[in-house]
């Protein structure tokens, strides 16, 4: 049995689709943002703030635009950015450059690999519930070695 997510349709037109509502979400959450900073920049909280929040929006608008752009290739920080570049007021033409950029890799990220790493995943899951879910653990158990490696390594080097 054969899955496919493409379901006969062009890569380009699943491309521009994946690009689309990329763009869409991103946007909805960019001005989401801009709505609750309006909301914190008249309140007590905001007034009491004063001039440092003057100076983060200051420095949203200098460093944030990449990091919307690399925003884009993480899991789970990508919202949370975007969210915060409107509430912090990111001036909207260059946050709509950053933002169209992480968009076009996520797209990218999503039309090629991501989609041929769900069907294969689909795939095994479907022949072997068993070996799907031990190829789960396998792969946690690689990660979870790679990071306590990482933290032992940094650990001697703080030591020595």
């Amino acid at each position: 049995m054969e899955y496919t997510f493409l379901e006969g349709r062009s890569v380009v037109v699943v491309y521009f689709s994946l690009l689309g509502i990329v763009f869409l979400r991103a946007q909805a959450t960019y001005w989401v943002g801009r709505a609750l900073g309006a909301g914190v920049h008249r309140s007590r909280f905001g007034a009491r703030l004063g001039s440092k929040l003057d100076r983060a929006e200051a420095a949203i608008n200098r460093y944030g635009p990449p990091a919307v752009t690399v925003s884009f290739l993480t899991i789970g920080v990508q919202t949370a950015i975007n969210l915060a570049a409107g509430a912090m007021r990111m001036h909207f033409f260059r946050y709509l450059v950053a933002m169209f950029l992480g968009c076009l890799m996520w797209a990218a990220i999503y039309t090629f690999g991501g989609l041929a790493v769900m069907t294969a995943w689909l795939s095994i899951f479907v022949e072997s519930p068993f070996l799907a879910v031990a190829a789960l653990l396998v792969i946690a158990a690689i990660v979870t070695l790679l990071i306590l490696r990482r933290r032992r390594s940094a650990a001697n080097v703080a030591e020595h």
